[in-house]
């Protein structure tokens, strides 16, 4: 069916206010749609994406109310942020469609409260996994692919998955979507830093969790560099079942030592992106969480200049420590400031989070304390320190 231009122009109007719609009600979902253009397709009975647009066929988008249509973009969004699209491996592709739509429509369900009755398409419900008691929807499409034929459902409203092949061939975009989801997540912490978790979907909260996962073993490292032993062979006191004899052996003995007094710096110059702090904060969180409470210290950002560092004893008051910085990068500052401002309390140890790209100074700055350079690439060696590193 020919449709005239100013029938066209209601139907991008529509979809246009639905993801505008969506901004104000679910911002991450907004956000999410504001990287994929909308196409009307002629060809399609309902609506498909290939991970770039989301296409409708306009006799289905002529049909179906506005709070149906803000549904049906958020299952197409969806697709695309769990990677759907992708689908690798010899499977049963009708079955796995099915098993892909049930998890999507599972997931916005549990968005906005999971009460089934109100999300429909044409009066065809869009059903979906019951939790079985567990927080959240935990099950994957792969999950849900395997449980297809015992006690699964029906998918309920099913939209076109025939371009998905085509997207499976772009390797780039399933990258790009990461780093897209990477940047919704963000967002929505800086929109409420208190609260973002009760803003984001449960997928989303469980990606924010496998992302910010430390990747040190602050446990190994940090004992190793500040020289306390949490589990320590000491001659003090000796084994007591050789009290009686000519020579006597170390005893082991468990020590409930603090780690206090660590000084971590944030690199916030120009070249660290919000994904390199977003990784610097999770791993300063990862050691408080491996120290059980026995980690203290300051928290302080610095580009070429300190922003002075604040204390914190536990993940608390880590989090209310927000960053600031944005220019060039001078190592010395970070030492300057201790040698001039901390004198009366000196770092036990100084811990720099950084990309390393700046000169380094001389070691004779650090004033005989240790000094840690956890670095997120493999390229820079700053020359003295102890260096770890992380990946992005």
């Amino acid at each position: 069916m020919v449709h005239s231009d100013d029938k066209i122009k209601e139907f991008m109007k529509r979809l246009l206010q639905s993801r505008m719609r969506l901004l104000c009600i679910n911002g991450f979902y907004g956000l999410l749609l504001m990287h994929v253009t909308f196409s009307l397709d002629e060809t399609l009975d309902t609506a498909a994406t290939d991970g770039e647009r989301i296409y409708f066929g306009p006799e289905f988008l002529d049909s179906i109310s506005d709070a149906e249509l803000d549904f049906v973009i958020m299952h197409e969004i969806m697709h695309v942020v769990l990677q759907h699209l992708a689908r690798k491996g010899e499977r049963d592709m009708e079955r796995f469609n099915i098993a892909a739509d049930i998890v999507v429509n599972s997931e916005i369900m549990n968005s906005f409260g999971g009460d089934e009755r109100k999300i429909s398409v044409n009066g065809e419900p869009a059903m979906h996994l019951t939790p079985d008691g567990q927080e959240g929807y935990l099950f994957t499409a792969e999950q849900v692919y395997e449980m297809l034929g015992k006690v699964m459902p029906a998918s309920g409203f099913k939209d076109d998955h025939s371009m998905w092949e085509s997207a499976e061939e772009n390797g780039k975009l399933q990258d790009v979507w990461v780093q897209r989801l990477k940047e919704a997540c963000a967002a929505m912490e800086i929109r409420d830093p208190d609260h973002s978790r009760g803003l984001l979907p449960a997928f989303a909260e469980r990606f924010l969790k496998e992302l910010r996962n430390p990747q040190i073993d602050w446990r190994k490292i940090l004992t190793e560099f500040v020289q306390e032993e949490i589990m320590d062979y000491s001659f003090t006191p000796p084994d007591r079942r050789f009290d009686g004899g000519d020579f006597f052996l170390p005893d082991f003995n468990e020590r409930e030592d603090r780690l206090e007094n660590i000084l971590f710096m944030i690199d916030t110059s120009g070249s660290m992106s919000d994904e390199m702090i977003t990784a610097a904060y999770s791993e300063i969180k990862g050691a408080i969480d491996q120290f059980d409470g026995k980690l203290s210290g300051w928290l302080g950002f610095f580009d070429a200049l300190v922003i002075p560092p604040k204390p914190f004893s536990d993940e608390a008051e880590l989090r209310i420590i927000r960053p600031e910085g944005g220019g060039g990068t001078d190592f010395n500052a970070v030492f300057e400031y201790v040698r001039k401002n901390m004198q009366e309390n000196l770092p036990a140890s100084i811990i720099i989070l950084t990309d390393g790209y700046a000169p380094f100074p001389p070691e004779s700055v650090a004033m005989g304390i240790p000094v840690l350079w956890l670095l997120n690439n493999e390229k820079v060696n700053p020359g003295w320190g102890r260096i770890a590193r992380i990946t992005l």
